[in-house]
């Protein structure tokens, strides 16, 4: 690749004027997004949700079968909402925000200085406090270097922190990422429309893909015994199929810097992403997981930026909104831990309805708690402290 194709022009000149300002390499530099980190606490919640409402004897809190299956049947899809919603939303962030001439790594000492500190924190946590004997000692190894996705066993996926696996798929989204950006930039403006509609074309044959490649296998998703673990493995948590999912956040924004997107509003991008909702739990799992929600997901992703560049005030947008999604990193990798303990210190002991309820509320405060003290002592200082190198280091642009 020539220095001419990494010097071009870039596609913000044809965006809309408020969003050209507030672009990477705008008149205003690089813009804040707050709705979009106010709207990761909600995603980071879904997967809260999901957990504390899987119908199992370590994590069930409800003594009433019906509440329970309710509560489950309402969660069922939420945690495959959340882990799509962060895996666009990471695609889009990172092109949104990319820098001109920055050296890829550059860009991977940010990402692993802001992301691997914390993880390893959680990680600990939750060895010492809930996983130390029931991890075998090479899921162990597995999850401390975060390569666990790439194993193809659910039990290996989950060992230790349950939620560890996505970022073990972030960081391969995070390896390819220079090279991805440099090959987005180069398509055609007015091509992006037919790149986001084959990326989506792809998901949403995943499910197809994988029941006709993989085999079925013995081994059974355990909150879903009716579903193949293979199955599971390779369309939810594989990184290169999970990396199509990062691709359209990535072609999202392009499209949006470039004045090529659409936009239907919030407002409307919600509506959609609840019907998509309520629709996946009537759908095959791998297609209620991977297919129903990312359209939407994107839609309200790309909303919200073009709202945050325009100025305009957002329910997400919010001083106490744009905490909680400051927090909701460490919130994501502690959530699980909190439930784990809660559910041991209650033993045998099922709740009532309302006490349920109540416990369920102070699990989402202790563990806002404990993330407000990893961001606060964990994540902002090593974050500043290890994302710059400190000297300057050759230019040697990749994006």
């Amino acid at each position: 690749m020539s220095t001419e194709d990494l010097a071009r022009p870039s596609d913000h000149t044809t965006a809309p004027a408020a969003v050209r300002a507030a672009a990477p390499g705008g008149a205003r530099g690089r813009s804040r997004l707050p709705t979009l980190t106010g709207l990761r606490f909600p995603a980071a919640l879904l997967v809260f949700l999901f957990h504390a409402a899987l119908p199992l004897s370590d994590m069930r809190v409800f003594a009433d079968d019906g509440v329970a299956d309710v509560f489950y049947a309402f969660a069922a899809q939420s945690g495959g909402l959340g882990v799509t919603f962060f895996f666009v939303l990471s695609g889009f962030i990172l092109t949104w925000s990319a820098r001109e001439g920055d050296p890829a790594r550059a860009f991977w000492r940010r990402r692993y200085a802001k992301i691997v500190p914390v993880y390893l924190v959680s990680w600990l946590l939750a060895l010492l406090l809930v996983d130390l004997s029931a991890a075998k000692w090479w899921q162990g190894g597995a999850t401390l270097f975060m390569v666990q996705s790439w194993i193809p066993d659910v039990t290996t996926n989950f060992a230790v922190n349950n939620p560890g696996w996505s970022l073990s798929t972030e960081a391969f989204f995070y390896l390819c990422f220079p090279a991805i950006y440099l090959a987005v930039r180069r398509i055609p403006a007015y091509h992006l429309k037919y790149w986001l509609a084959a990326t989506v074309a792809v998901i949403a044959a995943t499910p197809l893909i994988t029941y006709t490649l993989i085999p079925l296998g013995t081994e059974v998703v355990p909150n879903e015994p009716a579903n193949s673990a293979n199955y599971f493995w390779f369309a939810y948590i594989f990184p290169p199929a999970r990396l199509l999912d990062f691709l359209l956040g990535i072609l999202v924004a392009r499209a949006v810097l470039a004045g090529r997107w659409r936009n239907i509003g919030m407002l409307w991008s919600g509506v959609l992403l609840v019907t998509t909702y309520v629709a996946a739990s009537f759908t095959p799992l791998l297609y209620g997981l991977r297919v129903m929600c990312v359209v939407p997901a994107a839609l309200l992703i790309a909303a919200g930026a073009m709202a945050d560049a325009e100025g305009r005030r957002t329910l997400f947008s919010g001083r106490t909104a744009t905490w909680l999604g400051e927090v909701s990193f460490a919130f994501y990798l502690v959530h699980y831990t909190v439930l784990t303990l809660v559910r041991e210190l209650l033993g045998d002991r099922m709740l009532t309805t309302a006490l349920g309820i109540a416990v369920l509320v102070a699990e989402v405060a202790v563990s806002l708690l404990i993330s407000w003290a990893m961001y606060a002592w964990v994540e902002r200082p090593l974050t500043r402290r290890w994302s710059k190198p400190r000297k300057a280091m050759p230019r040697t642009p990749v994006a």
